[in-house]
């Protein structure tokens, strides 16, 4: 198994943790806030599309079939930092999903590819717009990170792992139910663009632009 690197999503991770240095050494008038938070949803995968071959599959002639992506559970966690009470901040989150791929038709040089088991964990920072009300919390976000993708083995695919740029956009809604816990819901779409070089073995493997939308749930706990 030979994991893909790119330099891009850890210059971006440590980009954005230079301006999570700068927020948090900047004075301000009002107390900081901080937060940690833990969050449970439904990945609603849409597919892998753009389906490109790679090693010795390159330049097989398409077009090729997107590859279909189940609903999976997924959690994660996030820990915040907005100075004073202001409407800016950003948060470092990671989130795990299992959005298998359903079974692959036969193509002229390969079998029918039964399910491949498939995992994906996104680490990255957002940052966040909100409405500071002291009940009612709605916000937005965007954030970039890098995406740790991995496939398992099957009959005709062997395991492979990527890791890869990862960008989200979000919205979402917190209350607080005492001064420091609050409940949020919160809907993510995120993307990114995986390439998984040893999927069949000498043969090559594939590349393809990974799609899913989250809707989840979680409690945050500020200080």
């Amino acid at each position: 198994m030979r994991i893909h690197r790119n330099i891009s999503p850890i210059k971006a991770l440590l980009n954005a943790g230079l301006v999570f240095t700068i927020l948090l050494w900047t004075p301000s008038h009002a107390p900081a806030e901080m937060y940690i938070a833990g969050d449970v949803g439904v990945n609603f995968a849409d597919r892998i599309s753009s389906i490109a071959g790679t090693g010795p599959q390159a330049g097989t002639p398409g077009p090729f079939v997107d590859f279909d992506l189940q609903n999976s559970i997924t959690y994660g966690g996030k820990v915040g930092y907005f100075p004073g009470h202001s409407w800016f901040g950003i948060e470092g989150e990671v989130f795990h999903a299992t959005p298998h791929i359903k079974s692959l038709p036969a193509t002229p040089t390969l079998d029918e590819v039964p399910g491949i088991h498939f995992r994906i964990t996104t680490v990255g920072a957002n940052f966040i717009a909100r409405y500071p009300g002291r009940t009612f919390q709605p916000y937005i976000g965007v954030g970039i990170g890098a995406a740790i993708a991995h496939i398992g083995d099957t009959d005709t695919v062997q395991s492979d792992t990527d890791v890869a740029v990862a960008w989200n956009v979000l919205a979402g809604l917190r209350a607080f139910v005492t001064p420091t816990i609050a409940v949020f819901t919160e809907y993510k779409y995120t993307g990114a663009s995986l390439q998984f070089d040893e999927a069949f073995g000498p043969d090559g493997g594939f590349a393809g632009n990974y799609g899913a939308q989250y809707v989840l749930g979680g409690l945050s706990y500020h200080f």
